[in-house]
C-alpha cells in the first residue's frame, strides 16, 4: 500500500467518528479497485484525518520515510477496525474472486524452480524523463530528502527533474545502483566521454572490417576514424551526407566473415545497449533448421509448422454422454397464469405488504415500495405510454413496441415500477445502463443494439434525466452510435391516472416477448436476448421450485437488479412469491462493504444474491461490525458460482462468518447466461448433509478439453465445486464448443446446452447467430440428430458429474486457443495474481485477451499498474508472471503490458472492458508504460527458410552537423588535391576556429578564392590528349557509409551528356530547372555539363534554399515556363508535406504546373511510388500531369543507366510478390493480391547502354523468374575507384567483369550493385519496338539476409510507418542474428509503447521475421543524406554506441 506522512496513531484512529471510519474504508476501497489515483487518495485521507492529527506529529520527511516503512510488531496494540480494514485490505496481495492457496503454493513452486536458472531478460531501456514508473521516481536517495510526488501523471514535473539533476552528483553511486541495478542496466543517454567514443568507433571497424555480402566485393573505403559526439538536435540536419569512421578495407571474395560477428564479443564493453542485445541473443533459443528444400512453397502449411498431435496427449475415453433431466415442473394449483396476473393479485389484496427496500448511500433503508404501490404506479404508467404521449389517432406508443429504460443502480423502486409499468402496457422493456460520457466504453455498441430495435423512447427518472450529459443549450447530448431518442420522465407527479374504467389487458402468457436483456459477446457487439412472458413465467417458476421460495420471505438482493439474476430473483420471483426484496446497490457497497451482511442481520432475511466480489469485501470489513448473525440465512446464492475460482471465496466467507450462524449448506453456487438464463442451482441443504463434492483436475488436461483428476503434478491442478443440479423443467446435454454440435463423451469438456420453457427465444433482430444459439439439435457421433428437442447454448464451459452435478470450468468468451489447446482467460489470471502482485499492479484490474498474430491466436495480459511500483519491481514481477503462466499452463504469453491506474477502460459497474481493452490495444491507444513481448520466438513455430548464410554491412559512425567538414577533408587527402577552390565565405569557414575543432585547418593545400580571379585569359584550352584520360574523380558517400570516388573520363563525360541531350531532347532554346545537389552522380552532370555541352539554358534552385521558401522551385518553374524540370526524393517529400495543405495558396499566387513535361527525380533507388503518387495527386489541381512525374536511375559505377525521356511510353508498372521475392524469384501478381509490392519502371534505359541481369555468386545471366544484380556497358560507365589502394582486382571486379556463361562477345560489364530484373513490355518505343523495362528492387549491400531469405529494408520499414498514425519515419537494419527497428515518434511520448506490439505484429504477420529490438526515438534521429536516402549503417553504430537518447528500447523476447 502507499506511503503516508500523515498516519494517526492507534488510539487516534480509535477515537474517530464512526462516519469518518466509514469514509476511511470506503477510500481503500477505491484505491484497491482503481476508482481513485494514489495522489487522489492521499490528498482525500489527509483532508479527512487533519481535524484529529495533532500538530505535533508532523515531523520531516527522513522520519516520516522511516515511520512509513517500518511494519507494526505482532504485539502492537489492537487498532479499532477501519485501521485493521485497511491493513488487511492492503496485506491481500490478490483479487480473493481468483484466490486460491493451493494454486499460490503451486505457483510459487514454479517459481521456486527458476531460480536456479534465472531469467536472463534484458530490461526495457526508457528514457527517464518519460514515465512516471523510472526507478528514480520509486526510491529516494538515501542521503537526499524526498519530496511528495505527483505518482497519478504520466509525465514527471520539472521541479522533479531539477532535483534529480541537483542530487546527481552527490548521490551518483546511488542513482547507478537504481538504475543499473543488474546486468540488465538502462542508460537515458552515452556516458562515454570523446576519447572513449573514438575508441569504441575503431574497435567496432575492426568487427566490421570483414563483413560484406560473400563473393560481392565491395568499393574501398577511404575514410578515417573522426570521434563523435551526440547530436542534441531533434531536427534532422538536411542535406548533409554523413561521413564514415573508421578505415575500413573492403572484404576479398576469398575472405571468411569474422568470428566476431556470430559471438559479439567484439562489442566493446562500454556499449551499454550492445551488452543488453549480447544478453537477449543468449537468452533467445535458435528454433531447429527443417531440411532444406530445392524449391520454395508459400503455403501457409509450408510457412507455420501444423502442430503434430502429442502421441502422450490425453483423449476422452468415456461413452458418449445422455442427456440429463432436472426434477418435473411442479404444477401449483395458484400459480398465475402471467407474473402481470401476481402483480394485480398481490396489489389488490395484500396493498400494504413491502415489496421492495432501497438504502441510501449510507446503507440505510430510505424507502420501502409496498405491493399496493407498484400496483397503481406501474397502472398510472401503462395507462400515460399508451394514452397520453401522442394523439388519440395517432399515439406514440403501441403495444409491441420497444422502449430503452435507463435508470441508475441506485433507484430499483423507480425501475421496478417503469418495467412492471411496461409489461402491463404490453410494450417490450430493453434495460440498459445510465451513459455518463458520450463516447463510453462500449455505447456505441448499445446504440446499435437501440437502432436495431427501432427504439425511439427512453423512460427514466428526473434525478437520472438531470445528470445526464448535455449540451451548451441544455440538451442532452446526442451519445455516439445512439439513433434520436425522446426522453419520458416516469416519476408519479408527472403520470395521469387512468380512469376507473381502463384496466390492462392481462392475458395468459405466450410465446410474444416480454423484454430484452443485451448482452455483451467477447468482440464487444451487443445483442438482445428476447425473452417471452412464457419463458419469464417458467423461470420464475423453476426459481420458486428450487429455491424453494415462500411467501413473505426477505431477500438481500447485492447484483445488477436491471439483468441476469438480480432482475430473475428481486424484480421477478419476488412479485411472483409476495417476497420482500432489500436492494443493496454497488454504490452502497464501496462506502460500506459490510452493509448487506448488517442487512441480513437486521431483517433476519432467508436468502442473499451475491457474488464472490461482494463475499471478499465482506470479509475484508466483518471485524468493523462482530455483532453480525447470518444465522437466518437458508440460502446463500452465490451467481459467479460458474467461475472456477469462486470455491476459495466461498470456503474462505463459510470459515470466517460460520461463528456468525453461517450454516455450511446455505451456500448454494448457481450458473447463469443471457441465453439459457439459470442453468443450474445447488438446492439448498439440510442441516447434518454431506456437502457435496468437489474436482481437483488436470489443467494439462483441460486443455485438452478432456477431464483427468489431477494425481501427478499438482502445481497444475484447478479445485472446481459443483453448481448444483438441472433447472426444474429442464435437460441438460454437453456438446463439443467448435464444429457442429456434437455431443461429448462422459470425460469430456464441452459447451453446456439447456432446453426448456425457460429460457431466451432469440438475439433480436439476428435471425443467423439465433439458429446457432437458440436452435442447436445435437448430433451423435455419427452426425445424426440425436431427438429433435432443440437446446440452448449458454456459453458455459463444463461437464456433469456423479450424481448428475454440473461442474463449470469457464466460459466460452474467455476461452484462448493456442495452438490447439484451450487456455481460460480466468485462470490466467488467477496464475498472474498468485505471484506477489501487491507492490506492482491493482488487483482486480487485469484482462486477459487473445489476438491473432501469423496464423495462431497469440495471449496478451495487460494489468493497470500502481502509481508507486518502481521500474524494477514492476519489470521483476512481470518477469515472474511470465515464468508463473509457462510453468502452470505451458503456454506462452506474447506480450504483457502495465498501463497507468484507472486508465483501462471500465464496464457500468467497474469491471473492465475487455473487448474495448483489446480493440485499445490493437489500434495502438492503449498508452502502457511498461511492455514485455516475450516469447515471440517460441510462440511461431516455424519460419520459412531458404540459404544459411547471413549478411552485415560495414560500420560508420557520427550524426551531427560538424559531420560534414571531415568528408571534405578525407576527399581533398584521398584525391590528392594540389588545391581548393571555393567562395570567400567558404574560404573562411575552412580556416575557422570551428573548423579547426574537427579537422586539421592548417594542412590545408592552397586556397583559391573563385569569387577573385584574375581576368587574364588562358593562351589556349586544354585538350585531353586522350579521350581516356581522367576529367573528374566523383566522390559520394553511400548510404552503407561507404565514402568511394570513382573515376570519369572525358569520353564519358561527352557520352554521358550526349546520351542524357538525345533522351530528353536538349537543344539551345530549352531551359530546364534543377532543384538538387550538384555535388557528384547525376545531379553533378545536370548542374555543370549538360548545358554547356547542349547549350540550353539551366536554372539551379539549391535545395537548401526550399528550407526558407518552400515555394521557391514551384514558383521558378511557373515563372520561366519551364517544360523539364529535375529533383531529388526530399525536395519532393518536402514540398509534399510543405505545401500540402497550401495548394490554395499557390492558386491565389498564380502558380500553374501545365506547362511541365517531365518532373524527373534523381535517385539512385527503388522508385518511391507512394510518394510520386502523393505528389503527383496533391498539385494536379494546379495543373500537374500525373504522367509528368518520373524517376531515373543511376549508381556509382553508371550515374544514368536509366532517364525517361521526353517521347516514348510512360513509365510502366507491376505487382511482383514478396514471397517470391525473397527467394529471389520474380512472380508477376494481379493487383490487390496478398503479400504483393508495386514497383514502377525507373525511366527508360539510355541511348547507348546495355543491361543484363546476373546471378552475383555465379556471375552467370539469370532467367526471366529470377531476381539477380543489373550489370551494365556503356561508353559512360566510369572507369573505375580512384582509391589509395590501387587495387586493380576490385577494379576489373566492378568495372571489366564477362559474364561466366552464355555471352561469345566476351562484353565488358560494370556491376551495379543493384537487383533487379528486366521484362518485355506490350507498349512499343519511338522506334516502334517493344522497350524493355528495367525494375530496380534495391542495392545489394542494403538487404538484410536472415534464416536464409533476401529482404530489402524499405519493405519492412513500408510496413512499419503505416501500423500506426504517430510513426514519422522509420529505419531497419541487422545486428548479427537480430532485426532491429528503429521507428521515430511523432506524437506523445506517452504512445511510445503502444508502438513496440503494432510493430512487432505487422513485421510477423507480413515477413515472417520476429522483431529482436524495438527503438523509439525522437522525430530527426534516422540519419538521412541529401539526396533522401537513409542512412541506416550510421544509425546502427549510434545506437550500438548507445548514442540515440532513445525514448524506449523494447527486448523482444
Amino acid at each position: 500500500m502507499a506511503e503516508r506522512g500523515l498516519e494517526p496513531a492507534p488510539a487516534a484512529v480509535a477515537a474517530l467518528p464512526p462516519e469518518v471510519r466509514a469514509q476511511l474504508a470506503e477510500l481503500e476501497l477505491e484505491l484497491s479497485e482503481g476508482d481513485i489515483t494514489q495522489k487522489g487518495y492521499e490528498k482525500k485521507r489527509s483532508k479527512l484525518l487533519s481535524p484529529y492529527i495533532p500538530q505535533t506529529q508532523e515531523t520531516d520527511s527522513a522520519v516520516q520515510k522511516e515511520h512509513r516503512n517500518q511494519t507494526p510488531a505482532p504485539s502492537a496494540p489492537q487498532t479499532s477496525a477501519p485501521s485493521k480494514y485497511h491493513r488487511t485490505r492492503s496485506g491481500g496481495a490478490r483479487d480473493e474472486r481468483y484466490r486460491s492457496d493451493i494454486h499460490t503454493e503451486a505457483v510459487q513452486a514454479a517459481l521456486a524452480k527458476h531460480k536456479e536458472q534465472k531469467m536472463a531478460l534484458p530490461m526495457p531501456t526508457k528514457r527517464r524523463s518519460t514515465f512516471v514508473q523510472s526507478p528514480a521516481d520509486a526510491c529516494t536517495p538515501p542521503d537526499t530528502s524526498s519530496a511528495s510526488e505527483d505518482e497519478g501523471s504520466l509525465r514527471r514535473q520539472a521541479a522533479l527533474s531539477a532535483v534529480l539533476q541537483q542530487s546527481l552528483q552527490n548521490a551518483e553511486s546511488w542513482i547507478n545502483r537504481s538504475i543499473q541495478g543488474s546486468s540488465t542496466s538502462s542508460s537515458a543517454s552515452s556516458t562515454l566521454s570523446h576519447g572513449e567514443v573514438k575508441g569504441t568507433s575503431g574497435s567496432l571497424a575492426d568487427v566490421f572490417a570483414n563483413t560484406r555480402i560473400e563473393n560481392f566485393s565491395a568499393p574501398p573505403d577511404v575514410t578515417t576514424t573522426t570521434s563523435s559526439s551526440s547530436s542534441s538536435s531533434s531536427i534532422r540536419p538536411a542535406n548533409i551526407d554523413l561521413p564514415p569512421s573508421g578505415i575500413v578495407k573492403g572484404m576479398h571474395k576469398g575472405s571468411n566473415r569474422s568470428s566476431l560477428m556470430d559471438t559479439a564479443d567484439g562489442v566493446p564493453v562500454n556499449s551499454r545497449v550492445s551488452t543488453k542485445i549480447q544478453q537477449l541473443l543468449n537468452t533467445l533459443k535458435r528454433p531447429k533448421r527443417p531440411p532444406l528444400k530445392e524449391f520454395f512453397v508459400d503455403d501457409s502449411e509450408e510457412i507455420v509448422e501444423v502442430p503434430q498431435p502429442d502421441p502422450n496427449q490425453p483423449k476422452p475415453e468415456g461413452r458418449q454422454m445422455t442427456p440429463v433431466k432436472g426434477e418435473p415442473l411442479g404444477v401449483i394449483c395458484n400459480w398465475p397464469p402471467a407474473l402481470e396476473s401476481a402483480l394485480q393479485r398481490w396489489g389488490t389484496t395484500q396493498a400494504k405488504c413491502p415489496c421492495l427496500t432501497a438504502l441510501d448511500v449510507t446503507g440505510k433503508p430510505v424507502y420501502t415500495l409496498t405491493y399496493g404501490k407498484l400496483w397503481s404506479r406501474s397502472l398510472k404508467l401503462a395507462y400515460t405510454l399508451l394514452n397520453k404521449l401522442g394523439t388519440k389517432n395517432e399515439p406514440v406508443l403501441k403495444p409491441g413496441d420497444r422502449v430503452a429504460l435507463v435508470y441508475p443502480n441506485n433507484d430499483p423502486v423507480m425501475f421496478m415500477v417503469a418495467f412492471h409499468g411496461c409489461l402491463l402496457a404490453e410494450v417490450i422493456p430493453v434495460p440498459i445502463e445510465v451513459p455518463l460520457t458520450r463516447k463510453d466504453a462500449g455505447g456505441q455498441q448499445i446504440g446499435f443494439l437501440l437502432g436495431s430495435c427501432g427504439i425511439a423512447l427512453a423512460l427514466t427518472s428526473e434525478v437520472c434525466l438531470k445528470g445526464l450529459p448535455k449540451t451548451q443549450n441544455g440538451e442532452i447530448v446526442q451519445f455516439k452510435g445512439w439513433p434520436r431518442l425522446k426522453w419520458v420522465v416516469t416519476d408519479s407527479k408527472y403520470l395521469s391516472k387512468p380512469p376507473k374504467d381502463w384496466q390492462p389487458h392481462i392475458s395468459p402468457a405466450g410465446t410474444e416477448p416480454a423484454y430484452i436483456e443485451y448482452k455483451t459477446s467477447k468482440e464487444g457487439s451487443v445483442m438482445g436476448v428476447t425473452v417471452s412472458r412464457l419463458a419469464m413465467l417458467s423461470h420464475c417458476q423453476a426459481l420458486s421450485q428450487a429455491c424453494n421460495y415462500s411467501e413473505g420471505e426477505t431477500v438481500v438482493n447485492v447484483l445488477d437488479f436491471k439483468k441476469d439474476a438480480g432482475l430473475w430473483h428481486g424484480m421477478f420471483a419476488n412479485v411472483m412469491n409476495k417476497m420482500h426484496t432489500i436492494s443493496v446497490p454497488y454504490s452502497v457497497m464501496k462506502t460500506c462493504p459490510l452493509s448487506w451482511v448488517q442487512r441480513v442481520h437486521a431483517h433476519k432475511a432467508k436468502v442473499a444474491l451475491v457474488k464472490c466480489r461482494d463475499l471478499h469485501w465482506a470479509m475484508m470489513a466483518h471485524r468493523d461490525q462482530r455483532d453480525v448473525s447470518l444465522s437466518s440465512l437458508r440460502m446463500l446464492i452465490v451467481t459467479d458460482g460458474a467461475n472456477p475460482w469462486s470455491v476459495s471465496s466461498c470456503d474462505a466467507f463459510l470459515s470466517l462468518f460460520q461463528s456468525h450462524g453461517l450454516k455450511p449448506e446455505a451456500i448454494c453456487p448457481c450458473a447463469t447466461s443471457a441465453e439459457a438464463m439459470t442453468v443450474a442451482i445447488r438446492r439448498p441443504g439440510v442441516p447434518g448433509a454431506p456437502l457435496p463434492g468437489r474436482a481437483i483436475l488436470s489443467m494439462n488436461g483441460l486443455s485438452y478439453g478432456v477431464i483427468r483428476v489431477n494425481t501427478e503434478d499438482k502445481n497444475s491442478a484447478l479445485t472446481v465445486q459443483d453448481v448444483g443440479h438441472v433447472m426444474p423443467g429442464g435437460m441438460m446435454c454437453i456438446v463439443k464448443p467448435d464444429g457442429p454440435p456434437q455431443l461429448c463423451k462422459t470425460d469430456e469438456i464441452g459447451e453446456i446446452c439447456v432446453s426448456s420453457r425457460t429460457g431466451g427465444m432469440m438475439y433480436f433482430g439476428l435471425a443467423g447467430v439465433t439458429k446457432n444459439t437458440f436452435e442447436v439439435i445435437p448430433v451423435n457421433s455419427a452426425g445424426s440428430p440425436v431427438g429433435d428437442v432443440p437446446f440452448i447454448r449458454s456459453g458455459l464451459l463444463g461437464f456433469v458429474g456423479p450424481g448428475s452435478l454440473v461442474f463449470v470450468v469457464g466460459k466460452m468468451d474467455g476461452l484462448l486457443m493456442v495452438s490447439g489447446r484451450r487456455h481460460n482467460a480466468d485462470d490466467i489470471v488467477a496464475t498472474g495474481l498468485a505471484v506477489e502482485s501487491i507492490k506492482t499492479v491493482y488487483r482486480g484490474r487485469i484482462a486477459v485477451f487473445s489476438v491473432s498474430v501469423f496464423y495462431d491466436e497469440r495471449i496478451v495480459v495487460v494489468a493497470e499498474q500502481r502509481p508507486d511500483a518502481s521500474e524494477e519491481d514492476s519489470f521483476q514481477w512481470m518477469s515472474r508472471v511470465l515464468q508463473a503462466i509457462d510453468s502452470i499452463h505451458q503456454v506462452g504469453v506474447y506480450c504483457l503490458a502495465l498501463v497507468p491506474a484507472n486508465t483501462l477502460p471500465k464496464t457500468p459497474l467497474g469491471g473492465i472492458h475487455i473487448s474495448q481493452t483489446k480493440q485499445l490495444f490493437l489500434e495502438g491507444s492503449l498508452h502502457p508504460c511498461n511492455i514485455l513481448m516475450h516469447r515471440v520466438n517460441c510462440c511461431v513455430l516455424r519460419l520459412p527458410v531458404r540459404r544459411l548464410h547471413t549478411c552485415d554491412c560495414p560500420p560508420s559512425s557520427c550524426q551531427n552537423l560538424t559531420a560534414t567538414l571531415p568528408t571534405v577533408r578525407m576527399i581533398v587527402d584521398v584525391s590528392k588535391a594540389a588545391c581548393i577552390l571555393t567562395t570567400q565565405t567558404l574560404m573562411r569557414l575552412l580556416r575557422s576556429r570551428e573548423a579547426a575543432a574537427a579537422v586539421d585547418v592548417k594542412t590545408w593545400p592552397t586556397i583559391i578564392d573563385t569569387d577573385d580571379l584574375p581576368r587574364k585569359r588562358l593562351p589556349q584550352l586544354y585538350k585531353p590528349p586522350t579521350p581516356e584520360m581522367l576529367a573528374y574523380l566523383d566522390f559520394s558517400v553511400s548510404t552503407t557509409g561507404m565514402l568511394t570516388g570513382v573515376k570519369m573520363s572525358h569520353s564519358a563525360v561527352n557520352a554521358l551528356c550526349r546520351a542524357i541531350k538525345l533522351q530528353c531532347e536538349l537543344y539551345s532554346s530549352r531551359q530546364i530547372a534543377i532543384c538538387l545537389d550538384p555535388y557528384c552522380g547525376l545531379g553533378f552532370a545536370l548542374w555543370c555539363l549538360c548545358s554547356v555541352y547542349s547549350g540550353h539554358q539551366s536554372i539551379l534552385i539549391p535545395p537548401m534554399e526550399l528550407e526558407n521558401n518552400l515555394f521557391l522551385w514551384l514558383s521558378t518553374v511557373n515563372q520561366y515556363k519551364i517544360r523539364d524540370t529535375f529533383c531529388s526524393y526530399s525536395v519532393m517529400e518536402l514540398c509534399t508535406k510543405g505545401l500540402g495543405n497550401q495548394v490554395e495558396v499557390l492558386k491565389t499566387r498564380g502558380i500553374n504546373l501545365s506547362c511541365i513535361r517531365t518532373c524527373v527525380v534523381v535517385a539512385e533507388e527503388r522508385p518511391r511510388i507512394a510518394l510520386q503518387q502523393s505528389f503527383s495527386k496533391l498539385f494536379k489541381d494546379i495543373g500537374l500531369s500525373p504522367r509528368a512525374v518520373s524517376t531515373t536511375f543511376g549508381s556509382r559505377v553508371n550515374v544514368a543507366i536509366c532517364l525517361q525521356g521526353t517521347s516514348g511510353p510512360d513509365p510502366t508498372t507491376v505487382y511482383v510478390d514478396l514471397k517470391s521475392l525473397r527467394h529471389d524469384r520474380v512472380r508477376l501478381v494481379e493487383r490487390g493480391a496478398p503479400q504483393s509490392l508495386l514497383l514502377s519502371e525507373s525511366g527508360k534505359i539510355l541511348p547507348g547502354v546495355k543491361v543484363v541481369i546476373v546471378n552475383p555468386e555465379t556471375k552467370g545471366p539469370v532467367g526471366d523468374s529470377h531476381l539477380g544484380e543489373i550489370w551494365v556497358n556503356s561508353p559512360h560507365t566510369a572507369s573505375g575507384y580512384y582509391t589509395i589502394y590501387d587495387s586493380e582486382t576490385l577494379q576489373a571486379d566492378h568495372f571489366n567483369t564477362r559474364l561466366s556463361f552464355g555471352d561469345a562477345a566476351q562484353t565488358l560489364w560494370a556491376r551495379t550493385g543493384y537487383l533487379g530484373f528486366v521484362r518485355r513490355t506490350e507498349l512499343t518505343a519511338a522506334t516502334g519496338e517493344r522497350h524493355d523495362a528495367l525494375y530496380v528492387v534495391g542495392a545489394l549491400d542494403e538487404t538484410l539476409e536472415l534464416r536464409g531469405l533476401r529482404y530489402h529494408p524499405i519493405d519492412i520499414e513500408t510496413s512499419v510507418s503505416r501500423v500506426h498514425r504517430s510513426i514519422a519515419e522509420c529505419a531497419v537494419f541487422t545486428w548479427t542474428n537480430l532485426l532491429v527497428v528503429v521507428v521515430e515518434l511523432c506524437g506523445s511520448e506517452q504512445e511510445a509503447l503502444d508502438l513496440v506490439p503494432l510493430v512487432t505484429n505487422v513485421v510477423l504477420e507480413e515477413h515472417y521475421l520476429i522483431v529482436g529490438v524495438v527503438v523509439v526515438v525522437d522525430p530527426g534521429v534516422i540519419p538521412i543524406n541529401s539526396r533522401g536516402e537513409k542512412q541506416r549503417m550510421h544509425l546502427r553504430d549510434s545506437f550500438l554506441a548507445d548514442q540515440l537518447d532513445p525514448i524506449y528500447v523494447a527486448y523482444n523476447m
